[in-house]
């Protein structure tokens, strides 16, 4: 601690990312990326971008990025006034937390959820209230319906979870709290959800917030949007224009238009993660784990009688990495990501060494 530090920094208790350890051989299933490579259209693009004339990387990009607001619109059938892009999701969810929910009253999430959002809280000095899972890990809506709140966020499917909310859950909150913003963060819904973007159009209290890094395989990129009413995305503008009026470079740009466009490619690798994620849970819960329903990228499963700490050090002894939260009601609990075949098979036949 320096003297020079701000109060609001001497309270911060920052978002601890993934490890990103250099180990030989690692089999890294701790931060959800993407176990494929981006759509081959990636490269190309930006390839294209970086050979017909290099010397544009001394220009600024698109502070609107334009033309990935345009793929994304074709892709969901919106509009190009109701969407909002940045720098990485976690970056649009910032400016949300700053233009959209700092309000009189505390805004509500779930007690166990993805642990950037009290960070958040404290960085911008926005009141909040946690709202316990049900015993079964799953969000209740009634939980958010008849509270006094100056907003509602949480993950869709939850994280670390993995559990899905349905779309008629989500317009009951909607319904019951129409003069608050309820934010819906899509990071994987992609993996067998249903996005609310489709809602849109008929909530003015309604945004919901996407990134590439999962299913479109770009976390390298940095890419992530919202899509809400124009007065929202308004807001948020405002927002980013008084922070960075360019937070997508020109290269995320033309890659981000390549990956929203290869919807084969896309759809393709989402099916192998499903697929996958359902063999790496039957396999677990051979083995003894419980594994919570999940339609993510991950799963999260506990053994009734091993710990997880000491499970989590024994794979990374075998060069295994997965996330351990040492958090209240979940501290047994692993997050596994959902890898190749390969990677997957590799996890469970070294939890069978270990357990036996």
């Amino acid at each position: 601690m320096s003297r020079f530090w701000s109060q609001v920094v001497r309270g911060l208790t920052p978002y601890v990312p993934g490890e990103q350890p250099k180990i030989a051989n690692l089999i890294k299933l701790n931060t959800n990326e993407c176990p494929f490579p981006p759509s081959p259209r990636v490269l190309t693009a930006i390839a294209a971008e970086l050979g017909d004339d290099a010397a544009r990387l001394r220009l600024y990009p698109d502070p609107n990025a334009d033309l990935f607001k345009a793929a994304i619109a074709r892709t969901h059938g919106i509009t190009t006034q109701q969407i909002f892009v940045g720098n990485g999701s976690d970056e649009v969810l910032a400016h949300v937390f700053m233009a959209l929910l700092k309000h009189e009253q505390p805004i509500l999430f779930p007690d166990i959820t993805y642990s950037f959002y009290p960070v958040y809280c404290g960085l911008y000095g926005v009141e909040h209230r946690t709202v316990p899972l049900a015993e079964d890990f799953s969000i209740d809506p009634a939980d958010y319906c008849g509270q006094p709140n100056g907003g509602i966020i949480f993950p869709n499917p939850n994280a670390p979870t993995g559990r899905l909310l349905t779309l008629e859950a989500i317009e009951r909150i909607l319904k019951t709290n129409p003069d608050s913003v309820v934010v819906v963060d899509e990071a994987y819904v992609d993996f067998g959800g249903e996005s609310a973007i489709p809602l849109v159009d008929r909530y003015d209290n309604l945004l919901v917030v996407h990134t590439l890094s999962k299913s479109r395989a770009l976390a390298g990129l940095r890419v992530g949007f919202a899509v809400g009413h124009p007065a929202l995305i308004e807001a948020l503008e405002r927002v980013k224009n008084s922070f960075n009026s360019y937070p997508l470079d020109r290269l995320a740009i033309v890659g981000a238009v390549a990956a929203m466009e290869d919807t084969a490619y896309f759809a393709q690798c989402c099916a192998a993660v499903i697929a996958t994620r359902e063999t790496l849970t039957a396999e677990l819960r051979a083995l003894g784990f419980e594994v919570l329903p999940s339609t993510a990228n991950f799963v999260f499963a506990r053994h009734p009688q091993r710990d997880a700490a000491a499970l989590s050090l024994s794979l990374r002894e075998r060069s295994i990495i997965v996330r351990h939260f040492k958090l209240p009601r979940i501290d047994q609990f692993l997050r596994i990501t959902v890898g190749t075949d390969g990677e997957c098979k590799a996890l469970t036949e070294a939890l069978a060494q270990i357990l036996s």
